[in-house]
């Protein structure tokens, strides 16, 4: 069904309407009382919970950060049957993001280009939200992503990154330092290790007993992942995301004048499943298997989240795919997963 109502009429509407349009349906699951019968519908059927960071996750699969941007909908979003929700990226400064249109679907390659900017509400208002949220009994376990405000100059970026942290980190559930989208001048360059080693060592002070975790771009070499993988070990961080999206623009079938009438900005979706998996692939072999690694980048169905696992990692995001799957996705998910694991 949902394919159809895709087809007809989301693929129709503009991208970043067409977000603020299902989403404000999923903020009202919760707000018209039947969000816990719809859980039931959308949970797991067999035990597929995850004990990592602490804490418990009754489904590998989650949701990654750029859907919910300042926790409006976590809940609501939960009751989907997502298991864990990571909201933001969210900035010390609100910012409303760069101008639009930002927001670009590559339909025959089920992709997204985006800059939408870390256009957020900042993290004091994040954290007056949040804290409503930490209240709801049977909540999803939540991530809290935070990134670089754009007015704030490179070099003051650790002081940036602590204001956020320092109102953030006592809501989350962990913590993420987002180095690694391709949307905010100079943000990617603070993944090199002479400035990567300070941050996230200030970073994981302020953050005191708050998981933290690093979430790192797919465009780095296979070096830079290793010798970020070994840092985060040497740190004593609790995991890495891999991966954020990419720069990159080979091997895509949708039409080149489509691709390049979309401009600047990083490609999510289907592309980024072979890079993913391998920067997956290489962090597993260069840290312990107690680290948190969480997958993320070209993830649809069930079976790639199982072929995640299957290759290391402790947890699956996926944020695209939502896009061309709809409101029960993560559902799918959940229950392929339970026939495969089962089996």
């Amino acid at each position: 069904m949902y394919p159809l109502v895709f087809s007809l009429f989301f693929a129709r509407l503009d991208p970043e309407r067409a977000h603020h349009l299902a989403f404000s349906v999923i903020r009202a699951v919760p707000a018209l009382g039947f969000g816990r019968l719809v859980h039931r519908f959308t949970r797991p059927r067999t035990d597929l919970g995850v004990d990592t960071l602490g804490l418990h996750f009754a489904s590998p699969f989650g949701l990654a950060a750029g859907f919910d941007k300042d926790g409006k909908a976590v809940i609501g979003l939960g009751q989907l049957g997502f298991g864990h929700v990571e909201v933001g990226t969210i900035t010390a400064v609100p910012q409303p993001g760069n101008p639009t249109p930002r927001l670009f679907r590559l339909i025959p390659d089920r992709a997204v280009i985006n800059r939408m900017g870390f256009n957020n509400d900042g993290a004091r208002a994040a954290r007056v939200r949040l804290s409503r949220v930490r209240a709801v009994r049977g909540r999803p376990v939540l991530g809290i992503n935070i990134g670089k405000s754009r007015v704030t100059p490179v070099e003051d970026a650790t002081a940036d990154y602590l204001a956020s942290a320092a109102l953030l980190a006592p809501l989350a559930d962990y913590l993420v330092v987002n180095v690694s989208s391709p949307n905010t001048p100079g943000l990617r360059g603070l993944q090199e290790l002479d400035q990567l080693a300070p941050l996230l060592r200030a970073v994981k002070a302020e953050a005191g007993a708050t998981p933290l975790l690093v979430k790192i771009a797919p465009d780095l070499s296979d070096d830079e992942v290793t010798r970020i993988a070994e840092l985060s070990v040497s740190l004593g961080l609790d995991g890495i995301i891999a991966t954020n999206t990419t720069l990159s623009r080979d091997g895509l079938k949708t039409d080149a004048a489509v691709v390049l009438a979309a401009g600047a900005g990083g490609l999510s979706g289907a592309p980024l499943h072979a890079r993913s998996l391998a920067v997956l692939r290489l962090i597993r072999a260069s840290v312990p298997a107690s680290l948190c690694v969480i997958s993320v980048g070209g993830v649809e169905t069930a079976e790639q989240v199982a072929e995640r696992l299957a290759a290391g990692a402790t947890l699956v995001q996926g944020y695209t795919g939502f896009l061309y799957r709809g409101p029960l996705w993560a559902r799918q998910i959940n229950r392929g997963l339970d026939r495969i694991l089962a089996a």
